[in-house]
């Protein structure tokens, strides 16, 4: 949202700079995200003075050239040499002096410097309209009235003043300052000064029929009201309308249309001007639309609306979306001498689900479905009818109608004073915290001690709660007034828990040391990406049918990603993301936390010195095992993933609780992607990590200054033996001196009995007390056998 410096100075006296200005929008709550100066004539005549000339004469190397002495206020004359046909002596001029910059109508800005002309020194340059962007004539220099002040700023004479842009990032709940007035309640808030609104009073009803209204759907439509102005002339708007909205990025287009935007940024109130020599019957219809009823928009483009569409129609057709766009055939043009002008407070909800709908945004929707002031409209409509006579002639014809059957009323509740210190840790006083809320406009009907009752205006729709009223009061005060104060915090539970920000950084870095790239997902997606309808969290109002449920899963966020960079030519991937996933349950909805890893493509990229070589799943796993170890989480059983997502895979156990599962993504889940290639992907339970993570106390051993012995075995095996099994046989076999175990090679193919496979393993040994000897090996080899044999039937080869 753009606003004007200049134009909130009609509503409040400013006296901050822009700059000290831009500080406080920001405090209060309305964050500037930029300040620019806005100049009406590019370089604002900056540097140019007004002078007189002293002397003309002719340039005695050229005949259309004059020589002239020129007072600019300075203690010296200053000789100029000019070509310009209407220079003469006793002339007030614009001068640029040595070192001014001009910014010409046409072409590139320059410097003006000291120079000889034909053998003549000039030391400035008298000038003319179109070198200075003034305008596009090239007849001669400028002449300036006589009583022009010699040595006076050309800027002061054409009373030129710079504007200032603010770009300020409004958060959807601040409605209520989306308009030049709204922001200067909040500043007359924080000053503690008034601010004045236009006086309408001047406005006066005509007394003929007018257009009539009929609204069929008050739901949507709570309030309608407008007004039948005739004899208007239709063209340009005057210099200061289109400098105001040229400021705020808003392109004039003709004095009616101009007004309506004019209206919309001052006091935050759409309005729309219909043709009324297009009117249909001399009727105004507020109705819902029929079931795909074709309407052409301003943009030239037929729609089929929707049943649940507000528009305002004519006796035979739609003429406007209301709230959101106008027709093609009945909006004010060039020929327009009639027009209707409507004022409306629209239902938030129905413009949103119109606005979405259509895939239409405009300054008049973005206001409405945010909610509007539904106490404005009237005021609102006076206030462009008087412009509109003033700039565009007419006369009103018409009463106002205004259709407003149920209207809206404060919101009113009590606030405790206490609660306000509570919240805000902040001793204010009770008088201080009242202040600002009669300062922000809101009433305050009743005082009993420690509890007001207060009267929150309709436009403030965000403010329904004691605990709004209590943020409002502490926008004003000043977060910057609150300090922060030290609190110790205590618990009779002695068990050291992990920080679980600190884990979670400890996380990152360790993959991120290993290549690996954080990745942040939309939580929305698909619904052909949910698992489970049945427990699905669907949207009431989606976006898009891309964006229509929550995930439950962070795989398609990771696929989606790796199929963006694929389509860009970045096919490897390494990927983690943590989020949130959501679910509906018996109990209600559920989020959990998650961290995900994903990896595709080429594992060492191809070079001169070697081949590429592509990622594969014990990559995945090997990463996984690694965050496992890093979080000291021991006695972790693992089992076969399903193929729900995996072409295969595993699953991690804690317990009956699966901490993490990893895998091959099946190629049915690739192709709903629209991924190519091998993805691998792993997913952890964050929320049971941090549930089930010990301390992990790093301390220093000593080298063993012993020998370790190596041990290798080759055993046949059953095809559903898993290394896991005979890793976790050997270690309870062999506690104190096994320390390592290793799979150096598998085989599974002719030569072996159905059903068989060859697994070669590898022993370390060590003792760090004393050097092995043979038969204190032996004798741990020939257990480790016997144990292989008896508990999974191996036969040592």
């Amino acid at each position: 949202m753009n606003i004007s410096y200049n134009w909130l100075k009609n509503y409040i006296n400013i006296e901050k700079t822009p700059e000290e200005l831009s500080l406080i929008l920001t405090d209060i709550g309305l964050e500037v995200e930029l300040l620019e100066t806005v100049q009406r004539i590019p370089g604002g005549l900056e540097g140019l003075v007004v002078g007189e000339v002293k002397t003309c004469g002719q340039h005695p190397n050229a005949d259309k050239l004059r020589i002239t002495t020129v007072d600019v206020g300075g203690p010296e004359l200053l000789h100029v040499v000019c070509g310009a046909p209407n220079v003469r002596e006793g002339l007030k001029v614009i001068v640029a002096t040595v070192g001014t910059y001009c910014h010409p109508t046409n072409g590139e800005p320059f410097k003006i410097t000291k120079s000889k002309i034909r053998g003549e020194v000039s030391e400035g340059m008298l000038c003319g309209e179109d070198e200075i962007g003034l305008g596009t004539s090239h007849d001669g220099i400028v002449e300036l009235n006589p009583d022009a002040v010699v040595g006076s700023r050309v800027k002061d004479y054409y009373n030129i003043q710079d504007d200032f842009r603010y770009e300020i990032g409004l958060t959807p709940n601040r409605a209520d300052a989306a308009s030049h007035l709204g922001v200067a309640r909040d500043l007359a808030a924080y000053f503690r000064k008034p601010y004045t609104l236009n006086d309408v009073s001047t406005f006066q009803e005509g007394k003929d029929a007018g257009v009539q209204v009929e609204v069929k759907a008050s739901t949507a439509a709570p309030r309608y009201a407008g007004v039948t102005i005739s004899g208007i002339t239709v063209g340009e708007s005057p210099d200061w309308l289109k400098e105001k909205l040229n400021v705020i990025g808003v392109r004039p287009i003709n004095n009616i249309v101009d007004i309506t935007n004019y209206i919309l940024h001052d006091l935050g109130q759409p309005l729309h001007a219909f043709d009324a020599a297009k009117i249909a019957d001399n009727k105004i219809i507020v109705r819902y639309a029929d079931e795909n009823e074709p309407f052409v928009t301003l943009d030239g483009v037929e729609r089929k609306l929707s049943s649940e569409d507000l528009v305002i129609a004519d006796a035979e057709k739609p003429m406007c979306i209301a709230g959101v766009f106008g027709g093609e055939y009945s909006g004010v043009n060039e020929t327009t001498t009639s027009i209707f002008l409507e004022s409306a407070y629209f239902d938030a909800v129905s413009v949103r689900k119109t606005s979405k709908r259509h895939g239409l945004k405009t300054d008049s929707s973005f206001r409405f479905e945010r909610g509007t002031d539904p106490n404005m409209p009237v005021y609102a409509l006076q206030k462009a009818a008087l412009m509109i006579q003033e700039i565009a002639g007419g006369k009103v014809v018409s009463s106002i109608t205004d259709s407003y059957p149920a209207p809206v009323s404060p919101f009113i509740f009590p606030v405790h004073y206490g609660r306000v210190r509570q919240l805000i840790g902040k001793e204010i006083p009770d008088a201080e915290i009242k202040a600002i809320i009669e300062a922000l406009g809101i009433g305050v009907s009743e005082e009993n001690g420690e509890e007001i009752m207060v009267s929150v205006p309709a436009y403030k729709v965000d403010v329904t709660r004691e605990v709004d009223v209590i943020e409002e009061v502490l926008r004003i005060y000043g977060y910057n007034n609150i300090e922060l104060k030290p609190q110790i915090k205590s618990s009779l539970n002695t068990t050291e828990k992990p920080d679980k920000e600190v884990v979670l950084n400890q996380v990152a870095d360790l993959l991120i040391g290993n290549g690996y790239r954080e990745i942040l997902n939309n939580s929305l997606t698909k619904l052909s990406f949910i698992e489970d309808e049945q427990t699905a969290v669907r949207l009431v109002n989606p976006l898009s049918s891309d964006l229509d449920a929550m995930r439950q899963n962070l795989l398609f966020s990771a696929l989606t990603t790796v199929a963006y960079n694929q389509k860009r030519k970045n096919p490897n991937a390494k990927y983690f993301e943590y989020g949130k996933t959501y679910f509906k349950t018996e109990e209600g909805y559920q989020e959990r936390q998650n961290l995900s890893l994903c990896i595709a493509g080429d594992q060492i990229e191809e070079h001169w010195s070697s081949k590429s070589k592509k990622t594969n799943f014990y990559h995945l796993k090997a990463a996984v095992d690694t965050l496992i170890k890093r979080l000291n989480i021991p006695g972790l059983q693992v089992q076969e993933a399903d193929g729900l997502y995996f072409d295969y895979g595993l699953n991690y156990l804690k317990g009956q609780k699966t901490l993490v599962t990893l895998g091959s993504v099946s190629t049915d889940n690739l192709k709903k992607a629209d991924v190519d290639g091998k993805v691998y992907f792993a997913q952890f339970d964050w929320d049971l990590v941090i549930k089930v993570i010990r301390k992990n106390t790093i301390k220093y051993k000593e080298v063993s200054k012993f020998p370790a012995v190596r041990r290798d075995l080759s055993l046949l095996v059953g095809d559903a033996v898993t290394f896991e099994e005979l890793t976790r046989i050997a270690t309870k076999t062999e506690r104190k001196l096994l320390k390592e175990i290793n799979i150096f090679d598998v085989y599974k193919g002719s030569g072996l009995p159905e059903g068989k496979k060859s697994y070669a393993l590898s022993f370390t040994l060590q003792d760090e007390e004393k050097t092995l000897n043979d038969k204190q090996i032996e004798a741990i080899i020939k257990k480790l056998m016997l144990n292989f044999e008896q508990q999974i039937g191996a036969i040592v080869r």
